[in-house]
Parts: structure tokens; sequence; C-alpha cells
């Protein structure tokens, strides 16, 4: 399992740090020099993404116990999501993969919170206000109530949120059609987030909100999450639609069997004036007899110094066979959807018995999924997976 972060996540960090270190802890204590705040704002900031780290790492953990496979956890701006590589089967364990997110983050609230309280009471003063608070003990009650509210915040009963997941898990049980359950969670994903893109914009305008508050920056703020959350509910049961859509039909059906292929000492100066130059193919199968040998494409010529063209064969320069994704002629298609998700390549060579067979095309699967779905849920994204 792959943990990465987004570049959003940095600028997210330093806005932590910033609003810390230059907002609230100079007015909790003014008594602090500028190299404790920052300190203790940078180790906040930190700590905060480590916290949605655990909590993702919850959601994978389970996903897992239930035989599911979770490709990566990615850290970004708004927070962060395990990528798991299916739905799960069975109502029961979307409910038990969507409920530990919250409880995870609820606990480490609850612990920061009495860790908090432990400390500040190793002073002496148990009623002291939070200006005379220590460094530590103000970092866990910063990191508390954060908690609290990340996890309350995913119980909202809107998809793609925990609380989301939760109600299309008990939609689900009830009903027993899983394309219904995540129509109902993703409109009420919709439903809440237009709701905060509205509140936002009425903070803007000087409302003071409940538990929001007011003011310019947070109900932008606000106003960008609910826009997040109700395009994220509306993409999500779309490709539910596609994997719905896909589901039964095998490779063979939308594989191309007339593919063009080079052979591996073919010189690279052949390779584009022959094959690259006379055909809108930008990926070639290379071919040693009948087995995959490797694929090569206009980014591996891209690579090679034109001069040297005609002295360096595409076997040189190819991508091996054995790092290729490959799906079988009588594979699914959402097993190809799969493997475009995991490598995000365009095409799929498709191999029976380590012989080619076809390719695969991502835009192939999309042209065929836009003759197939209802007008109302053609997918409008660029990518099936």
């Amino acid at each position: 399992m792959r943990i990465s972060a987004d570049w959003s996540l940095f600028v997210a960090l330093w806005l932590v740090a910033v609003s810390l270190a230059l907002g609230s802890f100079p007015t909790w204590h003014p008594e602090w020099g500028g190299g404790l705040r920052w300190g203790v704002a940078c180790l906040a900031a930190v700590l905060l993404f480590a916290s949605v780290l655990v909590h993702e790492l919850s959601h994978a953990l389970v996903a897992r116990s239930y035989g599911l496979e979770v490709r990566s956890i990615n850290l970004f701006v708004f927070g962060g999501v395990a990528n798991i590589e299916r739905e799960p089967e069975t109502p029961r364990a979307e409910l038990m993969i969507a409920i530990v997110g919250p409880l995870t983050s609820i606990g480490l609230g609850l612990l920061f919170m009495l860790l908090g309280g432990w400390l500040a009471r190793l002073g002496g003063d148990p009623e002291r206000l939070l200006r005379d608070l220590g460094p530590g003990a103000t970092l866990l009650f910063w990191l508390g109530p954060l908690n609290l509210f990340l996890g309350l915040f995913n119980l909202l009963p809107g998809f793609p949120l925990d609380g989301g997941r939760i109600l299309r898990a008990l939609l689900w049980r009830a009903t027993g059609d899983l394309q219904a359950a995540t129509r109902w969670a993703s409109l009420a994903g919709q439903t809440i987030g237009f709701a905060l893109v509205f509140a936002g914009l009425a903070m803007i305008f000087g409302a003071r909100l409940p538990w929001l508050g007011t003011g310019v920056v947070s109900g932008l703020w606000i106003s960008v999450i609910g826009w997040f959350l109700a395009s994220a509910a509306a993409m999500s049961y779309r490709q539910l639609v596609i994997l719905h859509l896909v589901e039964g039909v095998p490779v063979r059906r939308l594989m191309r069997r007339e593919v063009a292929a080079v052979p591996p000492n073919l010189p690279v100066a052949r390779l584009v004036d022959d094959y690259l130059m006379r055909s809108d193919q930008r990926a070639f199968p290379v071919l040693a007899g009948e087995r995959l040998a490797g694929i090569v494409c206009l980014d591996d010529v891209r690579v090679v110094d034109r001069d040297v063209w005609s002295d360096v064969d595409v076997g040189t320069i190819m991508t091996p066979a054995a790092a290729l994704e490959t799906v079988r002629s009588g594979d699914e298609l959402t097993v190809a959807m799969r493997a475009f998700s995991r490598k995000d390549v365009e095409q799929l060579p498709v191999v029976d018995d380590e012989r080619l067979v076809g390719v695969l095309r991502r835009r192939d699967i999309l042209k065929w999924l836009e003759l197939q779905a209802p007008r109302s849920e053609r997918p409008v994204h660029p990518r099936p997976a």
C-alpha cells in the first residue's frame, strides 16, 4: 500500500501553521516567543494531518480484513482518501469499513483532550484558562476538538463522506439494490454540499451561522468544501453506473484485434518513419515471435537523442512485458478498468497464454459507455476508472 501526498497538502500545512503562529497562539499566549509559537504551530499542523492519516489507515485495515485490496492512501488539502480497488461486496462490509474512520477520529479527539487535561493538572491548577496552559497541553487541547469535529463531520449522511457510506449500507441492506442505495446517498451528499456552498456565501456577506461563525475567509472555505462534496457525490454515482454497465462484458468484445506490432531489433528511426508517422497509433506492442516482449510508445522515443535513432533498437527503449499491466480476452471490463486505474495508461495488451491477441484502448471503452448509458447518466469525465 502506497501513501502519497498531493501538493495541496503542503499548502494546507502552511495555512494551518500560519493561522496558529500569527493568529491563535499570540492571542492565547502573548508571552510566547516567536520561535516557540512557530515550533508548536508547525508541530500542530503535522499532527493534524497525521491524525487524518490514522483515520484513513483504519479504513484500509478494515477493508483488508474483508479481502479488499487498498492500492494507496492519498493526503490532500481536504483531508485524505483510501483508494480501495473495488466496492465492498456486502452491506455489512460497507458499514464496517465506513464507520471505523469516524470512530477512530472521535477516539483520537477524546484521547488528546484527556492527555491535555492530565498535563494541565500537573501544574497544580485544574481550573486555569487556555492562556495558562503549557505548549503540550495547548497542542493537545487544539488537536482534540479538531479530531472530534473531523469524526462528526464525516458522519454527515452524504456520500462519499463516511456517513453517506453508512447511509448507503443501510439502504443497500433494506432494498438489496446497491445502485439505488448509491443514488439516494449521492443525492444526500449533493444536498449537503450545496447547503454548505450557500452557507459559506451567506457568511461571506456577513451572516453569522451557528457552529460556523462568519467572515469572508471562513465562508469561502466552507463554500469550497461544499462544492467539492457535491461534485464528489455526483461523480461517485456516475462511476458506479459505469461499473454496472461494464459488469459481465468481456474484454474480447471491445479489444482491437488488428494491431500493428514491431520486432525488438527494429531501429528507432524506422519505428518513427514507418509506424508512428503513418498511423494514429501512439504505442506499439513489441513481439519476439508470437510472445509479447514489451511496448514502445512515443514517450519512449522522446528520451532518445535524434542523432542516434538509427543506432538504437526498439528493444533497448521499450517497457518490458514484466512491467506492463495486461488482461486476458476472457476477463471482464471491470478487471481492465482497475488495471487502467493502477497504471494510468491509455491502452492494455490483451494476452492469452503469453500470446498477444489484441489491445484494449481506454477511449474505446469510453465510446462504448457513451452508447450504452442512459442520457442522464452518461460519463462526462475523460477517464472511466
